[in-house]
């Protein structure tokens, strides 16, 4: 299990990834959704939204590869990550409570992930922190 507070979440429809950073390093899990995405086209007059309902096993599983952290960061393109961050705040407010923020993120690497979040949450790297002799978050 992770044991660092802070996480951020890049998700689209197709894949998940959960990064757990803090100063001494970070972790990633990687998932997929159990159901193939379904590319859906609304046609005039018809009922429905055109779009796809969420696979709800696959926010179940983000919901746990987070369950522990103290602060969630959530990113990527399109609705995936507002619909994950309602799916979290409906299914397990304590969970939901700890969103910090929801932001769009076209599709960066792993280490621009990792990175970002650092960023957002302050986590200085460990050499800055031991070189300024102040304590970083993490």
């Amino acid at each position: 299990m992770p044991t660092h507070f802070h996480a951020i979440v890049w998700i689209d429809h197709t894949q998940a990834k959960v990064f757990h950073v803090g100063r001494s390093g970070d972790d990633e899990i990687v998932m997929h959704p159990h159901t193939p995405t379904q590319h859906l086209h609304h046609k005039a007059g018809s009922i429905g939204s055109g779009h796809a309902a969420p696979d709800k096993e696959f926010m179940a599983e983000v919901m746990k590869a987070v369950g522990d952290a103290g602060e969630i960061l959530i990113i990527g393109p399109a609705s995936a990550k507002t619909e994950l961050a309602k799916y979290l705040r409906e299914q397990h407010s304590k969970i939901g409570d700890r969103i910090v923020a929801v932001e769009a993120a076209d599709h960066p690497s792993d280490r621009e992930i990792a990175a970002y979040a650092k960023q957002y949450f302050k986590i200085a790297p460990v050499r800055a922190a031991a070189a300024t002799g102040g304590p970083a978050r993490g």
